[in-house]
């Protein structure tokens, strides 16, 4: 991420009031005036006026209920637009905005299938138009320490994975309509809960090229799409692994990726990391701080590792370059996850 601080803020509006929504408020408020977060947009204008009004209270800066995404799309004083709309309500959003000239930076998933995924991001690519991802995870102090450490070598050749997200969601979270359906969200714990730590695995172990999976959805639940998957992993690279994710282990576990490498083994265990070299040594790095919430909370994260993402994604817009995460990256995600549920309706191994 560019330190360089812009004398004049970016202007955003975030389109969509949902569940994540105070933590994008909070993030940016966090950036000190690097992003001014100009307006929102929900379909219910009440809903987005009384938003609007808590944002300026919070901020002390005005915000606009804007009332139609046209408008939105049509106020050329914005320098980039954040959509955290469910995933069924986006396409036609990004292509308006798209064909606009508007950046985008845009919550996960990309959208519900992969296809779809796909068609968003060459819209994008189509009008040159910069799209960004919010895998938060990624800007973790944890995290990059890690990443530097793998592009260095002196981790070595790695040799085995275990990326782990045992998490709990109670029924109540899946009575929400459309929650943990294909038509809404497009599936369940992978693409809604998991995709965060799929997507940090990815970019440390590299591509898959082989999937083994069973996905079910357990007695805990009751819901139209999975809560349960686990899977046998071959990299490019030869390595091997495994993935086991859930949101029925009650009462919540902790994300973990485990990389073992011919020097050392990396445990990343949210936003703290522990590298157990194989001479007996043993390095840690991270964040002290957690945050408020237990892990079945959906919304027990820190909203610095949003501001991270945004921050990055405003030097992406002013600097001319690539964000942290393209759309184009995200896709390969979304290719494991439909991997994993065919690999599970076939019953046998699937190559990439």
């Amino acid at each position: 991420m560019s330190s360089t601080q812009n004398t004049k803020p970016l202007n955003t509006v975030l389109i969509g009031l949902g569940m994540v929504a105070d933590t994008h408020v909070e993030a940016i408020t966090g950036l000190n005036g690097k992003v001014n977060l100009k307006g929102v947009f929900a379909r219910g204008q009440e809903a987005a006026r009384e938003y609007a009004a808590k944002v300026a209270s919070i901020t002390g800066q005005p915000c606009e209920a804007y009332p139609t995404i046209e408008s939105v799309a049509n106020d050329d004083t914005l320098d980039f637009v954040i959509i955290a709309t469910p995933p069924n309500a986006r396409i036609e959003i990004i292509r308006l905005f798209a064909s606009k000239g508007l950046p985008i930076l845009l919550e996960k998933p990309i959208e519900r299938t992969t296809a779809a995924a796909t068609e968003i991001v060459e819209i994008c690519e189509q009008y040159n138009v910069p799209l960004g991802m919010v895998f938060q995870h990624r800007a973790r102090l944890a995290s990059i320490q890690l990443q530097t450490m793998i592009a260095s070598g002196e981790l070595g050749k790695l040799g085995m994975a275990n990326i782990e997200a045992p998490l709990w969601r109670s029924q109540a979270y899946y009575n929400e309509p459309g929650r943990g359906t294909y038509e809404r969200d497009g599936g369940g714990v992978l693409l809604s809960q998991a995709i965060h730590t799929m997507d940090l695995a990815l970019s440390m172990t590299g591509d898959v090229s082989e999937v083994q999976a069973m996905s079910r959805t357990t007695a805990f639940h009751q819901m139209e799409s999975e809560d349960f998957v686990t899977a046998g992993l071959t990299f490019e690279n030869g390595a091997i692994g495994n993935l086991f994710a859930t949101t029925a282990n009650y009462p919540g576990g902790t994300e973990c990726i485990t990389l073992h490498f011919d020097h050392a083994v990396a445990k990343l265990e949210r936003a703290k990391l522990d590298v157990f070299w194989r001479d007996g040594r043993k390095d840690s790095y991270g964040e002290d701080e957690l945050p408020i919430g237990g892990a079945g909370n959906p919304m027990s994260f820190k909203s610095t590792w949003h501001g991270g993402i945004i921050s990055d994604f405003a030097d992406a817009v002013t600097e001319g370059k690539a964000p942290m995460v393209t759309g184009r990256e995200g896709l390969k995600v979304h290719q494991l996850i439909d991997a994993l549920i065919a690999s599970s309706e076939q019953k046998k191994a699937l190559k990439l």
